[in-house]
């Protein structure tokens, strides 16, 4: 096992966090209360949306949006295969199907065009919501995507947007940040993220409506949370059961570390630039390489590098494989979810030969270490190890 040199990642913490951690611990009061609650406001303040509901992941997140929008047996979402299998299986839990569409040819976002001919073809008005991924923090064309919702949107069956945001935050556009572009928006803070609680998510959104249902459903179904019934005067035992909801809320401890990370996210964002800069620099004008796609607002949470297969002599696993060897920390993003067993058993017309794109991006995209803490040393190493393994296997 070689020597890690460059982790793929580690987060960004200091003594912030562990007093945030033991202001919480000192209180006594553990779960989902107060901090959350300012957790939440300061969230939707910093993304300029109405309404944040924390929650304990962004699956869960992505289960309670999809319940909202009407997810359910005989409903289904539209999604790209190019993600990870949370965002799929999310509706699957609540009994719904998907329909997927494939990526755009030049990046990773799911293809407008492709979401129409699913769309022009449910006839049955069974999809409900679509759900973009914004892979890696560089955001899908929102604004198409919405008009497409609109378009085949009947009074009977409103078709909702759901972003998956969970790579995108801080993601701020001219229309507004990722996640409130959308009917919904869902964030994740799993440790790897741009920010991170640890495990943890986000819920955004404009609507009133949708927002009473997510909350309500994160716990149980219950009309009170536990912070509402312990310091309300009205009695504690007192609630309702309005649906078979969920647990995913998510408790002080975790909020109070998502406190301190948010008030750090524009300095974490400005670090990762400076290494993506770095990055852009050194491989541009490499002929076996492509650099990630960069558009409005990227917010840079990986570095997706892919690798030309015609002007090598070696495919990516080998090429992943030996860039470990020499001490860097690299991952993939994603395996598309058509290569897994599961869902190619439950839809079997779910093969690659079917989405070309999110084929090609799976069997040459590498992720090579991005954040914040880096700095220029450790940057200078992954750069170097690639270009050695890269000139090694050059096909001149």
């Amino acid at each position: 096992m070689a020597e890690i040199k460059v982790p793929f990642f580690r987060p960004s913490f200091s003594d912030e966090e562990k007093q945030a951690v033991c202001e919480v611990i000192d209180s006594l009061w553990l779960t989902t209360g107060k901090v959350t609650h300012d957790f939440e406001e300061e969230f939707a303040s910093y993304v300029g949306s109405m309404h944040a509901l924390a929650v304990n992941s962004n699956t869960s997140g992505m289960i309670l949006a999809m319940e909202a929008s009407g997810v359910r047996e005989g409903k289904a979402v539209i999604t790209t295969p190019y993600t990870f299998v949370s965002t799929a299986a999310s509706a699957v839990h609540l009994g719904g199907d998907v329909y997927f569409a494939d990526t755009e040819k030049d990046s990773y976002s799911i293809d407008p065009d492709k979401i129409e001919e699913i769309l022009k073809k449910d006839t049955e008005h069974k999809v409900c919501a679509i759900v973009p991924v914004h892979i890696a923090g560089n955001l899908c064309d929102m604004q198409r995507i919405n008009a497409l919702a609109k378009k085949y949107s009947t009074t009977e069956n409103k078709i909702y947007v759901i972003e998956d945001a969970a790579h995108s935050f801080p993601c701020p556009t001219q229309h507004g940040y990722a996640g409130t572009l959308g009917d919904i928006g869902v964030f994740s803070f799993y440790a790897t993220k741009t920010m991170t609680t640890g495990e943890g998510g986000m819920i955004v959104t404009n609507n009133d409506a949708l927002a009473k249902r997510m909350a309500q459903m994160r716990l149980h179904g219950m009309n009170r949370d536990a912070w509402d019934r312990y310091t309300n005067p009205k009695a504690s035992w007192e609630y309702d059961i309005i649906a078979p909801g969920f647990k995913s809320n998510l408790p002080d401890i975790l909020s109070a570390i998502g406190r301190v990370q948010l008030k750090k996210a524009k300095s974490f964002d400005e670090k990762r630039k400076e290494i993506v800069a770095i990055y852009n620099e050194a491989f541009r004008d490499l002929d076996y390489v492509t650099l990630p796609p960069d558009g409005e607002g990227n917010s840079w949470h990986l570095y997706l590098l892919q690798i030309k297969p015609e002007q090598l002599d070696c495919d990516r696993n080998t090429f992943a494989k030996e860039l470990q060897e020499l001490g860097i920390g690299i991952s993939m993003h994603f395996i598309a979810i058509f290569h897994f067993s599961y869902w190619q058993q439950k839809y079997p017309d779910f093969r690659a030969e079917n989405f070309p794109n999110a084929e090609r991006h799976t069997q040459n995209t590498i992720t090579l270490p991005l954040y914040p803490d880096m700095g220029e040393e450790k940057a200078k190493l992954v750069i170097d190890a690639v270009k050695a393994v890269g000139e090694k296997h050059h096909v001149r």
